[in-house]
């Protein structure tokens, strides 16, 4: 009897080694056949389930290397970087800085004067969750003018016009993805804390959580991937820019296994954080958002899920706190078709 109670727990830990095992050969297989089905473009992909790490890639850094992508390599993760600056956002509200119902007029740096109209309309949260009605950047413009780097076109100037000359919200407390929103969040936080964004997600994210490959203005480094646009011309990695906060980061899959083990953990501050994010702001019409992030949800699931898409490269970063697991793939060219193979394969086959 007194060897039984070890017995037990040696076969359970066992059993569940050989069911992890069981899951990250199924979601290297898939990898692999999407990988062999595009063979110039790259991918990587982490997983985290109960603290357990996994990595998996395939291809080069570009097209031109010899050297083959690996959890360290850096690709832009774009919009992913929204679901980084809610995460800020929830750790000022915790922190007793802000509020998400307040108004955004107080909180606006002196560069913004809202017209009458608008004053007292617009909260913290409606900005987080696309719901400002506020008009945003045409991006078609911006890309025809310059292809390689168009935001850097769009001057503090510009993006003040937009919101200083705005008299009326058309579509208020509806989804429409707003890339100004997160612009302003930005402001806000910058105001609030007395900081830049790049020092503030420095400060509350890449040092305590030692995001090593996390990065902001400078991101000229030897693990740097290239990227590709859908016909598969080479495109140029974004510049920083005031636009930042919508989609500038940089990072790879090991920081960002990282990231989401913090976010899964209910004990941390970016834990804390993303379960105030996770609360449902927007619903409507099948479609359920959080603060900077999409809730999906089955009969067995509910996921936090945020897609991001630069000029050259695709990702997804997800997470299911109910199971404990997390999953973060990045690809080295803009295609939502090979993201959505990666994604809904293993998601189908593994974690459903």
């Amino acid at each position: 009897m007194k060897n039984s109670i070890p017995m037990f727990t040696f076969f359970l830990l066992l059993n569940t080694i050989c069911y992890a095992q069981d899951i990250t050969q199924k979601i290297d297989s898939i990898v692999q056949e999407v990988h062999l089905k595009y063979p110039e473009v790259g991918i990587s992909l982490g997983f985290i389930q109960n603290d357990q790490e996994f990595y998996t890639a395939y291809g080069k850094n570009h097209k031109e290397s010899t050297v083959d992508i690996n959890k360290n390599s850096v690709f832009e993760i774009a919009s992913i970087t929204k679901l980084v600056t809610a995460n800020l956002l929830a750790q000022a509200v915790l922190e007793n800085k802000i509020k998400l119902e307040d108004y955004i007029d107080d909180y606006l740096p002196e560069v913004y004067v809202l017209q009458d109209a608008i004053k007292n309309k617009i909260k913290i949260s409606d900005l987080a969750s696309h719901q400002s009605g506020l008009e945003d950047l045409d991006f078609g413009k911006l890309i025809a003018a310059n292809s390689q780097q168009p935001i850097d076109g769009v001057t503090q100037e510009d993006i003040s016009a937009i919101i200083n000359n705005c008299t009326e919200l058309i579509d208020y407390g509806s989804y429409r993805y707003s890339t100004i929103g997160y612009v302003l969040l930005g402001d806000i936080l910058e105001k609030v804390y007395g900081k830049s964004y790049d020092q503030i997600i420095t400060e509350k994210l890449i040092t305590p959580y030692q995001l090593t490959n996390t990065l902001t203005k400078e991101f000229d480094v030897p693990n740097l991937t290239k990227g590709y646009n859908q016909d598969g011309g080479e495109q140029e990695f974004f510049n920083w820019h005031t636009t930042a906060p919508a989609g500038l980061l940089k990072s790879s899959t090991a920081d960002m296994v990282t990231f989401l083990k913090a976010i899964l953990n209910n004990k941390t501050k970016a834990g804390k954080a993303a379960q105030l994010c996770e609360t449902t702001y927007y619903n409507k019409d099948d479609r359920q958002l959080g603060l900077g992030t999409n809730i999906l949800i089955d009969i067995q699931n509910t996921i936090y899920a945020k897609t991001g898409d630069s000029m050259g490269q695709s990702s997804i970063l997800c997470y299911n706190r109910g199971k404990n697991w997390g999953i973060v793939i990045f690809i080295t060219q803009r295609n939502f078709k090979i993201r959505s193979e990666l994604f809904n394969g293993i998601y189908e086959v593994v974690l459903k």
